[in-house]
């Protein structure tokens, strides 16, 4: 922020601009500093529409001088717009005085009849066309960062639930339906019926149509345990079904819930409302005790693998995600309480 130049408001300069705030005669009033003040430099009255009338701004700039102008607007004809022109060929000297004196002007003749700033460079910037540029600019949807364009689709995605019609009579439902109301398609529940009698390690995947919330056959594939990561999809969400042969402990139906984190918000808060239903389906699909009691969910496929299945299900010494240690890191190891300062003599 540049420094306060100490350069003030002329008496004179005060008084027109107040005549002009009251009087409305006034479409450009232009102000120099002269003499270490700021001075009215040329006044020009409103002729036609703001537009129309920066076509004679043209004549009261210089190409290589800075200057202020003070713009009446059409609409609200009471608000004004600042005008700090500073051309990129002026010299520096007058750049850096200008570029300090600057908040004087506003706050002097009064901050809270200025709604807007244009800080212009050239000619060009002032022209109807240029002014156009800029009401185009402010009207545009600010830049957001990751986090903040996530946090506006949640906010749209409640808005657009909350906009429903009330019924006083319906259950609490979740933004994106109830889990219930997922309908299968008869591709994906013949598909996931199909693994009561495979005889080898099967992979089918289900994914969500967003626009009519229902579920559709992603793909089956016959997979090792060991290809299994790369089977789900590693961008977009989806539930997936594995039917794995693991030795002595028989075979099983492991359902699974990928949702990547570089997925869209509203896909993955679709597929996190219905996961559940998902699975409560599928266990009247299939015979009893082949589904696995445990769900598995993940939000990186390439972390599925044997032993990991093997700890989430609940068949593994190993903690489910993240081990325990104690405080010097080492399993196992008793916790040892510090010995006490020594004995003053």
């Amino acid at each position: 922020m540049s420094a306060a130049s100490g350069i003030a408001v002329s008496p004179e300069l005060a008084s027109t601009f107040a005549d002009a705030v009251s009087s409305k005669n006034v479409r450009f009033l232009k102000i120099s500093i002269q003499n270490e003040s700021l001075v009215i430099d040329a006044t020009i009255p409103p002729l036609s529409t703001l537009e129309n009338d920066l076509n004679r701004l043209q004549s009261l700039l210089d190409d290589n001088v800075p200057a202020y102008v003070l713009v009446r607007l059409d609409d609200p004809p009471s608000a004004w717009l600042a005008v700090h022109y500073v051309p990129d060929t002026a010299r520096v000297r007058d750049k850096m005085l200008y570029a300090s004196t600057r908040n004087a002007v506003t706050k002097s003749l009064g901050a809270t009849l200025f709604v807007d700033t244009i800080f212009a460079t050239s000619k060009e910037d002032l022209t109807p066309t240029g002014y156009a540029t800029h009401k185009r600019h402010l009207a545009a949807p600010k830049p957001m960062s990751a986090r903040e364009k996530e946090m506006a689709d949640i906010k749209a995605a409640e808005r657009e639930a909350s906009s429903a019609p009330y019924n006083v009579n319906a259950a609490r439902q979740s933004p994106f339906g109830a889990g219930v109301g997922l309908k299968w398609s008869s591709d994906a529940e013949a598909a996931v019926r199909s693994l009561a009698d495979a005889t080898e390690d099967y992979l089918v995947t289900i994914t969500i149509d967003p626009s009519t919330e229902s579920l559709t056959l992603g793909s089956t594939t016959a997979t090792t345990v060991d290809e299994l990561g790369s089977k789900i999809p590693s961008c977009d969400p989806s539930f997936a079904f594995f039917c794995w042969s693991e030795g002595a402990a028989g075979r099983r139906i492991i359902f699974i819930y990928s949702c990547p984190t570089t997925s869209p918000v509203k896909h993955r808060m679709l597929y996190s409302s219905g996961s559940s239903s998902v699975y409560q389906t599928a266990k009247s699909l299939l015979p009893p005790l082949l589904l696995a009691p445990r769900k598995v969910e993940t939000s990186d496929p390439r972390e599925l693998g044997a032993s990991f299945l093997r700890a989430e299900l609940g068949q593994s010494n190993e903690p489910s995600r993240v081990g325990t240690l104690n405080y010097v890191g080492q399993p196992g190891v008793a916790f040892a309480r510090p010995r006490g300062p020594p004995k003053r003599r």
